[in-house]
């Protein structure tokens, strides 16, 4: 399957005359706990000539080919990439952090990484990741029966939060890490095992009686989560001349100017 994705880069490459400076993992395979029949998601930074920034049209800045069952891959131009990393902005941080990546040039990311504790946000990220966690609990997590699986799209977000908290830093991608990383109940650690494990099997895990267990823990971080974060400091940081002498520098380096 890589070799396959790494002629869609191409493909993508030549069709739009842009350099991919890095294309990663996203998604369940990027979190460790994909199932056999998981699709691969596959997020990319690029960048155009320097002439295609010379105008005076604000121009289409997401690549995007049509999702199949078995892959899904887009990317952003890498100016709409320093705006959000200036705001701490998590997807493109979890991009940053992914275990499994799929090519990167330049010194790009590498200085990005650098980077991030001048720009790194803890309000921006737990607002995030508590969104999200409120979001598919609503959807997946209210009922008597729940779609098993749909834990884990909620635990990790939550488990993002309590890692900011703790740590003041950008969480890691993978799941385990996460919950190894964290004062969790004995009992809890025991139940996600398990959990990872028939999810990984990729057995069916179709809807069953929820878990009080879980349901309980998440709701409790939840609300403490929603209580907390408005005090959180915002430690915004507005240096722009720091981020345009990235872009400056890359787009001289991709292109050998």
């Amino acid at each position: 399957m890589k070799d396959i994705i790494i002629e869609k880069l191409n493909e993508i490459e030549k069709r739009n005359n842009v350099e991919i400076l890095y294309a990663v993992e996203s998604g369940s395979r990027g979190w460790g706990f994909e199932s056999t029949d998981s699709d691969f998601d596959v997020r990319f930074i690029y960048i155009h000539r320097p002439e295609w920034y010379l105008s005076i049209e604000n121009k289409r800045d997401v690549i995007e080919l049509p999702i199949n069952d078995l892959l899904d891959i887009n990317g952003w131009d890498i100016r709409k990439s320093l705006v959000l990393y200036k705001k701490s902005n998590p997807t493109l941080l979890e991009w940053l952090s992914s275990p499994i990546i799929y090519r990167q040039k330049t010194t790009f990311v590498f200085k990005l990484r650098n980077l991030l504790e001048e720009y790194f946000s803890s309000k921006s990220c737990i607002y995030h990741y508590l969104h999200m966690a409120e979001g598919n609990y609503r959807e997946y997590l209210r009922g008597e029966t729940v779609r098993i699986k749909k834990y884990f799209y909620v635990l990790r977000p939550i488990m993002a939060c309590m890692w900011v908290e703790k740590f003041g830093t950008q969480p890691p991608m993978l799941f385990e890490e996460l919950m190894n990383s964290l004062s969790l109940d004995k009992e809890l650690i025991e139940e996600l095992n398990k959990l990872l494990i028939r999810k990984r099997a990729g057995k069916e895990m179709k809807e069953e009686k929820r878990i009080e267990l879980l349901n309980m823990f998440l709701e409790e971080k939840m609300a403490y989560y929603n209580k907390i974060v408005k005090n959180l400091n915002i430690c915004k940081n507005d240096n722009v001349e720091e981020l345009d002498k990235l872009f400056r520098d890359t787009l001289a380096e991709a292109w050998n100017e």
